[in-house]
């Protein structure tokens, strides 16, 4: 199966219902078979396992999908895309279609129901601008995850993976990587698309911590620290923490946490690890308490 990877089946598919491509949703569909298996090889899908696959678009890869996994469940915002999905999917009996907004929806519900609330694999080939919040919207809301296999682009695979110090690394790194090991599987140019984006692409696979690898007393005042941090790049952490209306703190409140870490008190965000923020948080906590 997965014929419809060739470029003419997707064109046939395509003018079968008259579609037409709509920006606000981003829509690039893969026409490339190569990209396809490495993505599936990245997500490692075992014929028992449960796949939550965001964007299947006309269920290019919603096909390969159901011929690897036990049961996928496919979520689509366009409702123009749905015919067709009934169409190219109508010989799975593994597979369910929702038409919704990944965004609006319970997924923890979602897998208590159809998973018995067991980790669940999620792939998928996002629009570009919403990769972010769709990302930290699962991880936020704890849903069981074993890994996250996603078509991002580039530069926003090279922040995820990035490394104290590096010009990459932020405030989505440090997110990212407080949930997830970030595995970078394979790079894939504009010509793999339909119709061909601007931009070149990775696909990241982010391997889900069972914990996190830091503990810390506040984990919503971690993650406001860190984006204090990072809102204004070219200021000190000092400055950064001290500009954040939500932190209230003085500045000799945050001198004397940045020293109490052993820290220069002119020390930029980017320079310190997850641990040192986690460590930083606990000492803003116990300053706000």
């Amino acid at each position: 199966m997965g014929e419809l990877i060739q470029p003419q089946k997707t064109i046939e598919i395509l003018q079968k219902y008259k579609f037409h491509f709509q920006k606000r949703y981003g829509q690039n569909f893969l026409i490339d078979e190569r990209v396809m298996q490495k993505i599936i090889a990245a997500a490692s899908i075992q014929s028992d396992e449960f796949v939550l696959e965001i964007g299947p678009g006309i269920g290019t890869m919603t096909q390969f999908l159901c011929e690897n996994a036990g049961y996928v469940a496919a979520v689509e915002i366009d409702q123009n895309l749905i015919p067709v999905l009934q169409d190219t999917l109508g010989s799975y009996r593994n597979v369910e279609i929702i038409n919704n907004d990944i965004l609006k929806m319970d997924i923890r519900s979602l897998v208590e129901e159809k998973n018995g609330g067991q980790p669940i694999k999620v792939v998928a080939n996002l629009p570009y601008y919403i990769t972010t919040p769709i990302l930290m919207g699962l991880f936020e809301s704890h849903v069981p995850l074993k890994s996250v296999t996603v078509m991002v682009q580039k530069e926003v695979a090279e922040r995820m993976k990035a490394v104290p110090g590096t010009k990459d690394y932020g405030a989505l790194s440090l997110a990212v990587q407080y949930y997830a090991a970030p595995e970078i599987a394979a790079h894939v140019p504009p010509n793999c698309f339909m119709p061909r984006p601007k931009v070149a692409s990775t696909v990241i696979c982010l391997k889900c911590h069972e914990k996190p690898p830091v503990q810390v007393k506040d984990e919503r005042l971690l993650f406001a620290v860190i984006r204090a941090s990072f809102n204004q790049r070219r200021k000190t952490l000092a400055n950064g923490l001290h500009n954040d209306v939500q932190l209230q703190l003085s500045k000799g409140q945050i001198q004397y946490c940045i020293t109490g870490l052993g820290l220069p008190v002119s020390i930029r965000g980017e320079a310190l690890t997850l641990e040192q923020f986690a460590k930083l948080s606990d000492m803003v906590y116990a300053m706000i308490h």
